[in-house]
């Protein structure tokens, strides 16, 4: 099971990073588990100085801006072939 965290404090943007991650979870049916990080000092422990930031299995792979879900789906298949 992958272990996804989203990082911002709860804005639009976050939101939207949020959303498109739990799309792309459900079209590739892997198990996850979503974690929204909303504590400036939880997300300050990786390193984000932008959000929204997406980490998965303890690794930042985007901050600051909103990936596309192709991006995504290339992260998470990568995730799942590392596990």
């Amino acid at each position: 099971m992958l272990t996804i965290k989203v990082l911002g404090s709860g804005c639009a943007n976050c939101k939207k990073l949020e959303a498109i991650t739990r799309q792309v979870i459900d079209q590739m049916d892997v198990q996850a588990d979503v974690i929204k990080v909303t504590e400036y000092p939880d997300i300050m422990a990786y390193n984000v100085m932008s959000t929204p930031g997406l980490v998965i299995n303890e690794k930042v792979v985007s901050m600051g801006r909103i990936p596309s879900a192709a991006e995504i789906t290339t992260w998470l298949a990568n995730a799942v072939e590392a596990a």
